[in-house]
């Protein structure tokens, strides 16, 4: 029986991914998490062959949990969950140690096949817009996506930013201090060479990394 435990702030997500999975008769959930505080307790009482694992909740993000949880069980495998398409951050989530990523938009007729996968075959599940986008970076180098200099939390700023929030709401989200959230912003600025958010938010959307 493989042994899952769904972590995403949104009880309704949660639910529709149970009602896939209770469909299977060898795959069973043991426990559902809304944060990474409550995921971190999960995982002291009992490891799953596999943790589902949103990519954007309030507090301590996808990203940055997924790097403690590695850290601490370097051997759990981890599906990365968003609402966001695979070019904002599936390539992110993989070289932080992911064995997938999935848009939620698609869950549904992938979930299960990724599932058995990571946990039966022990290998990564890549769809084909996350393989093209992994074959997009092999030429980082040369300096065409100047994002990807930034570091994860300075990318999610960027994107948030870009999508018209405020400091204070990205510094509530992220329960971090407004003067932070400017330091990243600054840091973000020095590195993209853009001196304004009207100069970030032209970039992200000529670059398709926020809604439009």
């Amino acid at each position: 029986m493989i042994k899952v435990i769904i972590t995403d702030d949104h009880p309704l997500i949660r639910e529709g991914i149970k009602n896939v999975i209770q469909g299977e008769n060898d795959i069973e959930v043991i426990g559902e998490a809304q944060n990474g505080q409550e995921v971190m307790e999960l995982l002291r009482k009992e490891i799953p062959h596999i943790l589902l694992l949103d990519i954007t909740m309030p507090g301590k993000n996808g990203l940055d949990l997924l790097k403690q949880i590695n850290e601490l069980y370097p051997n759990m495998r981890v599906l990365m969950l968003s609402n966001h398409p695979e070019k904002r951050f599936a390539v992110r989530a993989l070289k932080a140690g992911a064995y997938g990523y999935l848009n939620k938009l698609s869950y549904s007729d992938e979930l299960i096949k990724a599932i058995r996968r990571i946990t039966s075959q022990n290998r990564k599940y890549i769809t084909d817009d996350v393989a093209e986008q992994l074959a997009s970076q092999v030429d980082i180098t040369n300096g065409s996506l100047v994002h990807e200099k930034l570091s994860d939390r300075e990318f999610q700023v960027l994107c948030m930013i870009a999508s018209g929030q405020s400091v204070s709401e990205i510094a509530e989200e992220f329960s971090l201090s407004p003067q932070t959230i400017h330091t990243y912003r600054t840091r973000i600025k020095e590195k993209m060479n853009l001196d304004s958010n009207v100069e970030m938010t032209r970039y992200a959307i000529e670059n398709d990394l926020i809604d439009k």
